[in-house]
């Protein structure tokens, strides 16, 4: 892998002559020349302390806050939402825990920025609805404070780059809380692919394949009151990054390779409106509606490294879960749901192999050493209390995170272009980058070592 990286590198560096070219005029927001100080392998002053403050406290956000309730080091400073009662439950939680009561901020829809004026927050963390993630981020970070929020952390390609300047303008880290790459198997492949188990990767594939019709039901208060509204405004992959954030990192994505170009199609839309149908009257806020997102969608993306990506969306049809997490390469592959592996080191690779053995073989180190308290601490099999545990310790001792403001920006940018492909009868798109040709020489994620 690394031969083929420099072998790439030299010819596009001699053909480009140190010229960085950077997508197309409709994907290009950004000052794909600045002269901003790049943040990857950002590195802070370490804290002794970390002081939270946390903006939107629904179910996502108040999981987080039982973590950091837990987490050697942590400190909950001040709370932020427009629903009081949702502060007050969270003010308990602080207070039965121990700690004292944080300040609460619930006038209004930007009445997060009073929270931000504190001169005691080292970080926010954002679990808002999806058009707040990245005016949030950018406020947090030109108040001095570092962002963490909840996926996507953009649903266009001009937020996006958005928050890849102000990061590199304020040098304050952007990390879109991608949980699922602290999954059990997720680590346990990124570690089998650094090991050149698989050989030489080829392709992957990932997914956000979720029921989430019963959302509907929520017309007053909850998710879906404003996550529904996307399927009637928008037409592609609305929530791309769980499947494709443990993919980009096998393949390092930013660090030695980048999405190249994308190619997007979308299923009829018939689920919502059938669901609609079923359990609602007819005159009823949901029959009204029209809605335009495709049931599926299937893009693909090609990276610079030539590799091929597949990465599909359905939160419509009754399916099982599954966010298919497959890497393939000259060596074997991994597929989820269920998982089972075929490597060639293990033998016959006409035939799924003993998945046990490949546990006890290539059992990531960060899991090893953390397995007791993921499990005790939970949040999704323990993969969200993980990279909560992971931010704060980065942040204590002054190392880098393991995603940055570039996988942020590239895994988010995904959704908005695949709107634009499935617009213009899949024509393939430029995928930006966010990095401005900096991902030629990014080493790769050092959570391994």
């Amino acid at each position: 892998m690394e031969n083929n990286r420099r072998k790439f590198l030299k010819t596009t560096l001699a053909a480009t002559a140190g010229v960085v070219v950077v997508g197309n005029s409709k994907a290009s927001f950004g000052n794909t020349t600045s002269s901003n100080k790049s943040v990857f392998g950002l590195k802070s002053k370490p804290l002794d302390v970390v002081r939270l403050g946390m903006i939107g406290l629904g179910g996502r956000n108040r999981s987080h806050l039982k973590h950091y309730l837990n987490i050697e080091g942590a400190e909950i400073k001040a709370l932020c939402d427009i629903d009081s009662d949702a502060t007050d439950i969270s003010v308990k939680m602080c207070v039965d825990a121990g700690q004292p009561a944080p300040e609460t901020y619930t006038r209004g829809d930007y009445d997060y920025r009073r929270l931000l004026e504190r001169d005691d927050i080292d970080a926010v963390v954002i679990g808002t609805p999806w058009r707040w993630h990245t005016p949030m981020c950018v406020d947090a970070m030109l108040s001095g404070k570092h962002a963490f929020t909840e996926v996507p952390a953009a649903v266009t390609l001009e937020e996006c780059w958005q928050l890849v300047d102000t990061s590199e303008k304020t040098q304050k880290n952007c990390m879109m809380m991608e949980n699922v790459c602290y999954g059990r198997e997720e680590l346990m492949v990124l570690n089998m692919v650094r090991l050149g188990v698989f050989g030489k990767l080829l392709h992957g594939e990932c997914a956000y394949i979720h029921d989430l019709r019963s959302q509907m039901r929520m017309v007053d208060k909850g998710i879906g009151t404003w996550r529904t509204t996307h399927h009637e405004k928008r037409n592609g992959n609305l929530y791309p990054t769980h499947g494709l954030g443990p993919v980009s990192q096998y393949m390092n994505i930013n660090r030695g390779d980048q999405f190249d170009y994308l190619t997007s199609m979308s299923s009829p839309a018939l689920g919502r409106a059938a669901y609609a149908k079923e359990h609602f009257t007819e005159n009823h806020l949901r029959n009204q509606r029209n809605y335009i997102c495709g049931d599926m969608n299937t893009s693909l993306v090609k990276t610079k490294l030539g590799r091929s990506v597949m990465i599909q969306h359905d939160t419509t049809t009754p399916r099982p879960y599954d966010r298919i997490n497959l890497i393939q390469g000259t060596k074997g592959v991994f597929r989820g749901y269920p998982d089972r592996v075929a490597v060639t080191e293990m033998g016959n690779t006409h035939e799924w192999q003993d998945l046990d053995k490949c546990y006890k073989k290539y059992e990531h180190p960060f899991w090893k050493k953390m397995e007791k308290q993921a499990k005790k601490n939970g949040g999704h099999g323990g993969m969200d209390f993980l990279m909560n545990w992971r931010m704060i310790y980065c942040l204590r001792n002054g190392e880098a995170l393991d995603q940055d403001v570039y996988d942020a920006a590239s895994w988010s940018a995904i959704g908005p272009l695949s709107e634009e492909s499935v617009a213009n009868r899949s024509d393939s798109v430029d995928v930006p980058d966010f990095t401005r040709g900096r991902w030629m020489y990014n080493q790769a994620l050092d959570i391994i070592e």
